[in-house]
């Protein structure tokens, strides 16, 4: 019983974190999230299938990695051209030594530069930054919704099976 709750306890404290690492980029959300629903498993409340807990294991992987890519494939959508979207991807890099601000200011500069070395032309630099601020944003949107789902399945099985 105690050890049940000491389950529960780190598993709901994990998915605070998670959700703090979904908007803080030093920290990947999903997956700290996904491991609140292993402790829950491991508790006598949580009864998740194995498919479940696979299908939230590659769910949380795939959407780490996307976090990763979108910020890219923004700033190509946003009329990018091979130099922003490398500019955009070291930007990124550099950015990580300058966390949490950094990641979102490197992409943006690095795909602002890029586009300026191309082309000198400010004004497609400028869109193309904004691709990839905006492929940023929606990466912290796509790993809030998944920590969330990982969250209502925590809550919602272990108040399935608790004995209130």
């Amino acid at each position: 019983m105690v050890l049940d709750i000491l389950l529960i306890a780190v598993g709901a404290l994990l998915l605070i974190v998670g959700l703090i690492g979904c908007v803080l980029p030093v920290l990947p959300g999903p997956p700290i999230s996904f491991l609140s629903l292993i402790l829950l498993q491991l508790s006598r409340w949580g009864d998740f299938s194995s498919r479940f807990l696979w299908m939230a294991a590659f769910l949380a992987i795939m959407v780490t990695v996307l976090d990763y890519l979108v910020p890219v494939w923004g700033t190509k959508r946003f009329g990018g051209t091979g130099k922003g979207i490398w500019g955009a991807s070291i930007g990124l890099v550099v950015g990580f030594f300058f966390a949490p601000w950094g990641i979102v200011v490197g992409p943006f500069l690095g795909a602002f530069v890029g586009e300026m070395m191309a082309h000198d032309d400010s004004n497609r630099a400028i869109r193309a930054a904004f691709g990839s601020f905006v492929g940023i944003i929606a990466g912290v949107v796509l790993k809030l919704v998944v920590s969330g789902y990982f969250m209502w399945h925590f809550f919602k099985e272990l108040f399935a099976r608790a004995q209130i």
